[in-house]
């Protein structure tokens, strides 16, 4: 079984990196916009999860810069992981509200949704390249 997961994992990486998606194009003040606000949010993920490489895919098709961290290659961000978050489970967003407070979503649907909705707004009008 081991085999046939480091065998996928690759194989999910491999066609990650051949068919990688193109970023949106957006106006350098627009960008600058949505970098400080991706700025208070962190992905945490396993390298080979096909979950967690269909949030990245998202990220990277709106031009998201969100800080992404291997819970399963660090052990710094597994403990965050499991302090934050309650469950060592990936795809995992940390959100943190600009009160401070700070919230974690699990679900690769969920995350994809809550970047849709939060950085392609109507006011966040951009074109694909």
């Amino acid at each position: 079984m081991a085999i046939v997961r480091a065998i996928l994992g690759a194989l999910i990486i491999f066609l990650n990196w051949v068919f990688t998606p193109k970023s949106i194009k957006r106006k350098a003040d627009e960008q600058a916009a949505i970098d400080a606000q991706s700025a208070k949010l962190a992905l945490y993920h396993y390298k080979a999860c096909p979950f967690c490489v269909k949030v990245q895919r998202s990220m990277k098709r709106n031009g998201l810069n969100i800080a992404t961290h291997d819970a399963k290659r660090s052990e710094q961000a597994k403990a965050d992981l499991l302090a934050g978050g309650g469950k060592l489970k990936v795809p995992c967003l940390r959100i943190e509200e600009d009160n401070g407070d700070v919230r974690w979503m699990y679900e690769s649907k969920d995350i994809i949704a809550y970047l849709e909705k939060r950085f392609n707004s109507d006011n966040a009008e951009a074109s694909a390249a």
